[in-house]
């Protein structure tokens, strides 16, 4: 089952008149983790007993699924057209001949976004890598948008469909700042963390006058809740966030509760990041990994270095033992390694039961 899913409620046989019935709520998060030494070569021999892992502050129990690498892996290239992505499209022309090492010798399908004001499937995903080229070699400069956010959430919905057995990771290229979503921040941090979709990004810098006009649209919050208190409104809320949906992402009880309190804070932190490079940001928060490109030569040094990654993660899972609703802050590491770095998602979202309705 895919991370931060929920189960459809579980009746037990028809009971007898009289009898109540029980209803079982069943989820399974999944945590992909690479783990490197401090000179950045992977270590490949850690057992689930060597990690800990915490949700909202509270320890949970883990599984390991053993050659998660051979695993087969759905692959969307999401690539930017619009803004200054049209200058990138030889770039992208190069792209097939980079993906064999990302796809390994495992069963594959890849398909191909393009976006610019919006996003598009320009090639739905398939085996047959000669598609994907021809996708790539045809790709034309956009409108000067680039709309990454919404770019990213129509990915997600088109992964989400993929067999369930299926890896499924993003390879994104775009520049750093988003230009011209539709999607809210709550809605974006939600869309990359209600997945198992690990996001691998390769940017190329926006303009500083991009990133300083872009930048204005986010608030800079210090603290965790309004200064009137949890049921205040807050002065500072940004106003791209409707309060609506504040008030969905962060309960009262969630920001009162210490533990519960970091996700809140690692929210705000994405929030943060995303104002100043939307890439690296969902990179992180799904357990990926970012890197800057110039030129051709910059983009095949990362996309070999993703390359090595993808099949030698470590697939933990577990099932949260206080399965609330909402955002939850994640935080894995490693018991008696401490020289060792860590790689993995820093949240997930539950979504909240249905009450039985269809």
């Amino acid at each position: 089952m895919a991370a931060g899913q929920v189960s459809p409620a579980q009746e037990a046989d028809a009971p007898a008149q009289g009898i109540s019935t029980i209803n079982v709520r069943s989820t399974l998060v999944v945590v992909p983790a690479l783990v490197k030494t401090k000179s950045g070569a992977l270590v490949y021999t850690l057992t689930a007993k060597d990690f800990t892992l915490t949700d909202n502050g509270v320890e949970q129990k883990l599984t390991l699924e053993d050659d998660a690498g051979g695993q087969p892996l759905a692959l969307l290239v999401v690539v930017e057209t619009g803004g200054a992505g049209g200058r990138q499209l030889d770039n992208y022309r190069t792209l097939p001949a980079m993906l064999d090492g990302l796809l390994g010798g495992v069963p594959h399908k890849v398909g191909v976004v393009a976006f610019d004001g919006h996003p598009e499937l320009v090639q739905k995903f398939t085996p047959h890598m000669d598609r994907v080229e021809i996708a790539l070699n045809n790709l034309e400069a956009g409108d000067p948008k680039a709309a990454t956010l919404d770019a990213l959430a129509f990915a997600v919905k088109v992964l989400s469909v993929q067999p369930p057995e299926y890896r499924r990771a993003i390879l994104l290229l775009s520049e750093t700042i988003d230009h011209g979503s539709t999607t809210t921040l709550a809605e974006a941090l939600r869309a990359v963390s209600d997945t198992n979709t690990v996001i691998y990004s390769a940017a190329f810098s926006s303009t500083r006058s991009d990133a300083k006009n872009e930048a204005k649209k986010f608030s800079q919050p210090d603290t965790p809740g309004p200064p009137g208190g949890c049921m205040a409104k807050d002065p500072e809320a940004d106003p791209n966030i409707p309060e609506n949906e504040v008030a969905k992402a962060f309960e009262c009880l969630n920001i009162l509760i210490p533990p519960i309190r970091a996700a809140k804070l690692a929210i705000l932190a994405g929030i943060h990041g995303l104002s100043r490079n939307t890439p690296e940001t969902v990179a992180h928060l799904t357990g990926g990994e970012y890197y800057k490109f110039d030129n051709v030569k910059s983009l095949e040094k990362d996309l070999a270095t993703i390359s090595n990654h993808i099949p030698n993660r470590y697939m933990l899972s577990f099932h949260p033992q206080s399965p609330q609703s909402g955002i939850h802050a994640l935080e894995l590491s490693l018991k008696d390694y401490p020289d060792l770095k860590v790689t993995a998602r820093s949240s997930y979202w539950l979504e909240p039961e249905n009450d039985g309705k269809p």
